[in-house]
Formats: structure tokens, sequence, C-alpha cells
């Protein structure tokens, strides 16, 4: 397995791994080395073959925060002025590819992935967890599809996968109004299967579930995987296509920048619409 990652911790037994989110943001939340990492372990995860199931898990408290504005901001705000030509705009339209292929390496892992959350699970945790094969949850989780909050569209997709899963109406709800929902609903709509009362509870859980999976013959295990998202994976991978041209082309606004600055400022944003 890749040495010095800062993201991401991966530890391998009884054909188990394990992916713990590290941050370094507050809340694990997904910087840089995050998106970068995230492809790379899958991959390689994908390619061992002693490994049959992953759970995936946060470190502390959370799953993850989602985005780390901060960290990401800086390096796309030349791409995202309201001046911005085709040139700024075919770049970042580049990096918002780059960033769904971090998340499809989750999803086009062969091995089946369990997500295991406690704590907060925003905007791209839900990504993440979305491309999982299951989730499950401890009591005090909490989920938020809570791009809309700071004038984004999903892209990285919550919005194809989720459709899914909890299906249309409970999607466009999370969606439209960015609403956090704890660890029942969730589970009443389907995004977990299963609740447990605590983050120990939940990982002996994911755990045995995992191992379950892992008693099974590895390439049936696979190769069901591989049925079951015969059809799904075509409609996702044209969704990504069209939100990423969709964001490359509208994403910028002043509701953006004001998302932005409302964040940094710790203070309820003013929408105008523009």
């Amino acid at each position: 397995m890749t040495e010095n990652l800062v993201s991401l911790k991966v530890d391998v037994a009884d054909h188990v791994a394990e992916v713990t989110l590290l941050g370094p943001g507050k809340g694990n939340a997904m910087g840089p080395d995050f998106w970068r990492e995230l492809p790379i372990v899958f991959n390689q995860l994908d390619a061992d073959p002693d490994v049959r199931a992953i759970v995936l898990t946060g470190s502390g408290a959370n799953f993850s925060y989602g985005l780390d504005l901060p960290a990401m901001m800086g390096d796309w705000a030349g791409m995202l002025s309201g001046e911005a030509l085709a040139g700024p705009r075919t770049k970042f339209l580049g990096i918002i590819r780059d960033l769904q292929d971090s998340v499809t390496a989750v999803a086009a892992c062969r091995k089946p992935v369990i997500a295991a959350v406690s704590g907060w699970c925003i905007g791209g945790g839900v990504d993440v967890i979305a491309a999982a094969d299951i989730r499950v949850a401890s009591a005090d989780a909490k989920f938020s599809v809570r791009e809309v909050k700071v004038a984004i569209v999903a892209d990285l997709g919550s919005l194809q996968r989720l459709a899914g899963i909890i299906g249309e109406g409970h999607l466009r709800e999370l969606a439209f109004t960015g609403k956090d929902i704890d660890a029942d609903r969730a589970r009443s709509i389907g995004l977990v299967n299963d609740v447990y009362a605590d983050q120990a509870e939940l990982l002996a859980a994911a755990r045995e579930l995992a191992a379950d999976i892992a008693a099974n013959p590895p390439l049936v295990v696979q190769g069901t995987k591989d049925v079951l998202g015969h059809q799904r994976d075509a409609r996702v991978a044209d969704g990504l296509r069209y939100v990423a041209t969709w964001n490359s082309a509208f994403l910028p606004s002043k509701d953006l920048g004001e998302a932005v600055q409302a964040f940094l400022e710790r203070r309820p944003p003013n929408f105008s619409g523009e």
C-alpha cells in the first residue's frame, strides 16, 4: 500500500481493508491531498488480490465536513470570476472531472465498499458514501447535501447516485433545501441500512459485515457488483459529464462569491440571484 499518505490511513487484515479519513482539515475536510490520494488508494485496493471487502470511515467524531473550501478555492479564483473566458472555464472543467474521477474510484473498485458514518457527513462526504455499496451509521450521524447552501450545483456524484439509493423525491428534497437529516431519517429513506448506538458498535458491525462478504468466493462477489452496476454506471457517467459542463459554464456567480465570503466571515449569506 502507498506510503506517506496524508489524508487517508489504510489497514488490511483477514481480507478486509479499512480506509480511514484523516483530514488534515477540521472534521476530515476534503482538501487537495484527499482528492489526490483517494483514487490512488482505491485503485491499489482494487488490484490487491488479498483484499475482498473495504470499510471506509472517518477518524475522530465526524466522517467529513466535506470540501475544504479555503484550501480548494484559492487556485480556482481566476476560473470562477464573471469575466472568465473559454480558457479558464475549460481548465475548471478539467478540475471538476478530476474530482469526479476521485469519487468514481470508490464506485469502480471491484471490492464491495461499506461506508461507516459517525457525526457529520456533509457535501463531498455524501458524494463519497453515495459511491459506496453499503452505508451504515451511528446514532449521532448527520447528513447534508449542502452544496445549494454555498451556491453550487452538487457535481461529484450525489445527484447522480442517490436517486437509485433513496429515490427521486427524497433526493430532490435534500438537494433543493440543503437541509440536515439525522441517522433515523437517513435509515427511513434508505440512505443507510442500519443505525448503531455509537461509533464503537458501528465499526464492529461494519467490520463484521465486511468479514461476511470476504468469506464468500471473491470473484463471484466482484462479478455480482459488476452486474449490479452495469446499467447504473453508464447513467451516472453521463450525468457526471453533464453537470461538469454545466458548472464550468454557470457556476461563477455573485452568489458563489457571497457564499464563500459569508463562510469565511461566519455569517448567513445574502443571495441575490446573480
